[in-house]
């Protein structure tokens, strides 16, 4: 009797592989659904909506237009064809980065130079290659122009640099229109 009853203590509750099959397949589906419900507990916690701190301007983004006005002093000198290089030419235009000709490499130039400055002033607002377009960023039109200039006659070129368009009631664009090559 003792022998028997030592051979009933070393078994477990598993009796039958059936009972082995639903016990391996509850001790992993249980643990899922206890995550599952964490889970859906914890994310539907109330929290505060987008925006809730400072409802009006929340209101504001959401209805905004897409496109936006920035207001600019129009009245403001115009930058040299040296500054605005600096400004906005010399990272590609210095190093020669994607393919962008060199400052005073006159080679480089010379077929762009023959193209005319017209051409050269809008490849340079309307982008080229892998250069972006650089009208309506931080330099109208007439300053870019002057940077293009100020490139073009370092390497090589004989452009005068455009002067600032007239004031209101003149033709704007014909002032802007860049001096014919000396």
């Amino acid at each position: 009797m003792s022998d028997n009853h030592h051979e009933e203590a070393h078994t477990g509750p598993i009796k039958t592989p059936k009972q082995l099959l639903l016990a391996s397949f509850f001790s992993f589906v249980i643990p899922i659904f206890a995550i599952i419900g964490l889970v859906i507990y914890v994310t539907s916690a109330d929290k505060p909506a987008a925006g809730a701190v400072n409802p009006e301007k929340a209101i504001a983004e959401r209805i905004q237009k897409v496109g936006m006005v920035e207001v600019r002093d129009a009245n403001r000198p115009l930058k040299g064809g040296e500054e605005v290089f600096k400004a906005q030419c010399t990272a590609c235009h210095t190093s020669g980065a994607a393919g962008a000709p060199k400052v005073g490499d006159a080679a480089a130039w010379s077929a762009r130079i023959k193209t005319g400055f017209e051409t050269l002033v809008q490849s340079a607002l309307k982008g080229k290659g892998a250069m972006a377009p650089q009208g309506g960023g931080d330099f109208n039109d007439t300053e870019i122009a002057r940077a293009v200039a100020y490139m073009a006659n370092a390497s090589g070129g004989k452009f005068d640099e455009p002067a600032a368009p007239a004031a209101a009631g003149g033709d704007a664009a014909a002032a802007a229109a860049p001096a014919a090559s000396r």
